[in-house]
């Protein structure tokens, strides 16, 4: 009896072993990129891209046209999970995933990489871009390559650089036209030493908050306004609890698109080659559309708030915000780099 029941203990045994054998040759790789006889057993690649912004937004519909391009042109042996709304991550948390390897690609806006580097806070400097082409000459010139070469020292890889577009005022509390209109107001800034400085300089009490709680503290009171491009206005619903917006155009908003370092090389070169191509064509694609975005959403906003007063700055208006905020480009000279203010410096001139 005993040597019957231990020769049916080691059969189930067994069997077991096998079918999780089985069972794991059929999953799916998360994170991983396959190779060699690994590749022919796995189905497919599996990538986690998390943003913190709605599915409208030029970031969002850039996340979605990104996944649809990997999957065609990879035969669906690559996939781009989209996870929008901080659904799993806050902006402040998804570099640690990246490199934890919990998520593969986000685009955080780059004002959240200066946690890392504070080089990064050019791009936040107050009034630094007259228009988008000066915006896309720095993310893809000078400027640009030496921000991404930082990255690699922390096993993360930029990609490349997406556009929303420039941000504008709003608040509860009164009209902002003059620099004194701000004192005393309560605005949501991203966590960034630079906007928060902006923001000082025209008597404002900054307030960092993860963008996915800005609505309730608008509607609650708990802040009086907030900065932002039109698209995440729009989309996040924040011209519904707001009395006037200033259409300042102060600072560009943009994204850095990044990778784990290590995912990435790891990727056998043919599907990689054409994530690239899949990249490639997204990035020229928001290039165009996110200006024409921002301008249909600014429709929308005065027709989703007709009692919403929108008062646009003129030439004068906007030297007096400029000489204000202005202080910021030397009182962070040492931490972002005499070379990129001074680049920045060069193109606003």
């Amino acid at each position: 009896m005993k040597k019957t029941l231990k020769v049916l203990f080691f059969t189930i045994l067994s069997l077991s072993i096998i079918f999780g054998m089985v069972g794991c040759s059929s999953k799916r790789t998360e994170g991983t990129a396959p190779t060699g006889d690994e590749g022919a057993k796995q189905e497919k690649i599996v990538i986690k891209f998390s943003h913190v912004v709605a599915e409208n937004t030029p970031k969002g519909q850039a996340a979605i046209m990104f996944a649809d391009l990997v999957k065609e042109k990879t035969n669906g042996q690559v996939e781009v999970e989209v996870f929008p709304n901080s659904q799993l991550y806050k902006d402040e948390d998804v570099l640690n995933a990246i490199q934890q390897g919990n998520v593969q690609m986000a685009a955080p806006a780059t004002s959240v990489i200066t946690k890392l580097y504070p080089q990064w806070q050019v791009f936040d400097l107050p009034f630094a871009f007259a228009d988008h082409e000066q915006v896309q000459q720095a993310m893809e010139g000078e400027i640009g390559q030496k921000l991404f070469t930082m990255l690699t020292d922390s096993n993360l890889l930029g990609l490349a650089m997406w556009d929303n577009g420039f941000k504008h005022m709003s608040s509860n509390k009164s009209e902002l036209i003059k620099p004194e209109d701000f004192a005393g107001q309560k605005f949501r800034v991203m966590s960034s030493k630079m906007l928060e400085e902006q923001f000082k300089a025209v008597g404002a009490n900054p307030t960092p908050m993860a963008f996915g709680e800005v609505y309730s503290a608008l509607e609650q009171g708990v802040i009086d306004g907030q900065e932002n491009t039109l698209s995440n206005i729009y989309s996040k619903k924040f011209h519904e609890v707001q009395k006037y917006m200033t259409l300042s155009s102060h600072g560009y908003l943009g994204y850095a698109v990044i990778t784990n370092a290590e995912f990435w090389n790891s990727m056998p070169e043919d599907l990689r080659v054409k994530v690239e191509e899949a990249l490639a064509e997204t990035t020229a694609w928001v290039r165009e559309s996110a200006k024409e975005l921002n301008a249909e959403e600014l429709e929308k906003i005065k027709a989703g708030n007709p009692n919403l007063q929108i008062h646009e700055l003129t030439d004068e208006e906007k030297a007096l915000w400029i000489e204000k905020m202005d202080v910021t480009y030397d009182m962070f000279k040492e931490e972002i780099g005499e070379d990129l203010i001074e680049a920045v410096r060069a193109l606003r001139k």
